[in-house]
């Protein structure tokens, strides 16, 4: 097993180094390199965010239907590698960028053509994106035999390395490779994550003999997809109060705990019918249904009320990712405006503006677990966490924080550059570390909350997909921000106006009004929480947040009545496996 770890790790952070040296510091090429005006920037970067975050649904359903986790990872990361080489050689070679231009506005735009070779690399990277992030952790999971102690303990040992990996990838990139590319080249610091890739490539391969190869199982995104289909078929089927009516719920098959049952519950009822059997010649000789588009499982039906029950929760997370967008785009844009010298010989690149939110996560983390809980396990003589309400609620508060600080510094920023009559304003760089470690702590509270209500509310076999959730989130917001930007750039023009968003200079613009509309949607995202999605929650960090596996969607996003109601259907289930409508 140790070769194992030695292959994957070796793979994964290559790929990370490569991956995240390019997406901190694509802003800063795009303007120095391309000379990009503002909208199209953000529209090109936020788009690509969202694209690179949404093609992993894709992924996660080729692979689990089709490819398998390990065709689907060696294919991602071929299209990763061809999407920096390309990126590489717009670096390499002038003929492929607008003509150098070293005024500070009034640039020469890309033409055409050059602007679509870069999009292509982009595009490769997003595919990569697709393989990669939803199969690797799943594929080094498949390695482990958990229904031991010792492939129990051996994945713990996995998830350790894994995230040692990942954060050595992460300093590495956000420090030396990004630096290489702002202060010494930009050729040098795109072929070193092009190398990295293919050297990881060759490392993942060199284990190819080793590893162990899950056959895929079929998606749960076309079994969602059937449900719907098959409700839908039957819309018109009336299930009256004195009628019963037989349920298809075979058994599982095999003792693989990703197999195991949910336990059949009363809501969401109208996708129940799904699974009634109305006409006995919906079963073949087998007891399977003939045709698997009008006859679903039980099983199948609970799959997709988990999902449709987390969604009022996973849609306050949006509005957090929106603004933690924002800081990767005009925050560096900011970060380019502004004095970034230390002392006479050092510039800070505008790149690592995001070390300071990761430090903040991180210091963060420490605290709570090093410090408050045990703390207040002194105090209480048990185990106190802060609950999933309480951690999303101060992420939300944060992301609020976040934008109003951010739109202070940027009219400060903005009143400088002014007075000074320079395109940089004097103000040092330093101003903006407030902003990027409040949109560090909205990760800490309530992206990381969100990522652990997904993972642990839903059943195992969805545990795959509720990384694809997470990441489908990060990916709408992405284009909410874009469509936003859009947005607020033409209606500031009506009536003559000046665009508020637009252009090469930000201080032409009044990005500080941008930032308190975003400020603004959380507030509104503060009141839908607390007044509709928090309902959906657990409301102590019971059996279910301490992870004893207890529970889950079923009971913690029922009201008390409709568990009760839920138990006593599992019961009768048991008997004669038929539901009343």
């Amino acid at each position: 097993m140790a070769k194992f770890f030695d292959c994957f790790a070796g793979n994964e952070t290559f790929e990370k180094l490569a991956s995240m040296s390019l997406i901190a510091n694509i802003t800063v090429y795009l303007r120095t390199k391309y000379y990009l005006d503002g909208i199209l920037l953000v529209n090109i970067v936020t788009v690509w965010f969202a694209t690179c975050n949404f093609a992993p649904l894709a992924g996660a359903y080729i692979s689990d239907a089709y490819l398998g986790r390990f065709r689907t990872l060696i294919l991602g990361s071929l299209s990763s590698f061809l999407g920096m080489g390309i990126m590489t050689l717009t670096a390499a070679f002038p003929q492929l960028r607008p003509p150098s231009c070293h005024e500070e506005t009034h640039c020469k735009q890309p033409q055409k053509w050059q602007l679509g070779f870069l999009l292509m690399g982009m595009g490769f990277l997003a595919v990569g994106a697709g393989g990669i992030r939803p199969c690797n952790v799943a594929f080094g999971a498949d390695q482990f035999d958990i229904t031991t102690e010792k492939g129990r303990a051996q994945l713990e040992s996995f998830f350790n390395w894994y995230y040692f990996s990942f954060t050595i990838a992460l300093l590495v990139a956000l420090t030396g490779v990004v630096y290489i590319q702002s202060s010494v080249s930009w050729v040098l610091g795109l072929a070193i994550p092009t190398a990295c890739l293919a050297l990881s490539i060759f490392v993942f391969l060199l284990g190819s003999g080793i590893y162990i190869y899950a056959k895929p199982q079929g998606s749960v995104f076309l079994d969602i997809a059937k449900v719907i289909v098959a409700a839908f078929k039957k819309k018109h089927l009336r299930i009256r109060p004195d009628s019963h009516y037989s349920l298809n719920d075979p058994p599982p098959k095999g003792s693989d705990p990703a197999t195991a049952k949910l336990p059949h519950t009363n809501r969401f009822t109208v996708l129940d019918k799904a699974a009634v059997i109305a006409d006995p010649d919906e079963l073949n000789n087998e007891g399977m249904p003939k045709n698997s588009w009008r006859l679903c499982s039980v099983q199948q039906v609970e799959q997709l009320k988990c999902l449709i029950s987390i969604l009022p929760v996973w849609l306050s997370g949006i509005t957090c990712f929106t603004v933690m967008d924002q800081q990767n785009t005009f925050g560096v844009l900011q970060a380019i405006q502004m004095n970034t010298s230390i002392g006479r010989h050092f510039k800070i690149p505008p790149g690592w503006m995001g070390i300071s939110g990761m430090i903040a996560l991180s210091i963060w983390i420490l605290i709570y677990e090093r410090l408050y809980i045990p703390y207040a396990r002194k105090r209480t003589n048990k185990d106190v966490r802060l609950t999933l309400q309480q951690r999303i609620r101060t992420g939300i508060v944060f992301s609020i924080l976040c934008m109003l600080v951010a739109g202070v510094v940027e009219k400060q920023r903005r009143d400088t550059a002014s007075k000074h009559r320079s395109f940089a304003s004097p103000m040092s760089v330093a101003w903006l570390l407030p902003q990027f470690v409040l949109s560090g702590m909205t990760e800490a509270f309530a992206a990381v909350a969100i990522m652990e209500f997904l993972t642990k509310q839903l059943a195992e076999r969805m545990r795959t997909v509720a990384g694809a959730i997470f990441f489908l989130s990060i990916a709408i917001a992405s284009y909410i921000s874009s469509l936003c930007v859009n947005v607020v750039h033409l209606v500031s023009q009506r009536g003559g106006g000046s665009a508020w968003l637009g252009g090469h200079d930000l201080n032409k613009n009044r990005l500080d009004y941008y930032y308190y509309i975003i400020a603004a949607l959380g507030a509104l995202n503060f009141i839908y929480f607390t007044f509709f999605a928090s309902r959906y929650l657990p409301t102590s960090s019971s059996s279910d947040e301490n992870g004893d596996g207890k529970g889950g969607i079923i009971e913690s996003l029922m009201p008390p009545h409709a568990t009760k109601a839920s138990e006593d259907i599992s019961e009768q289930k048991e008997l004669d496996m038929r539901v009343r409508g």
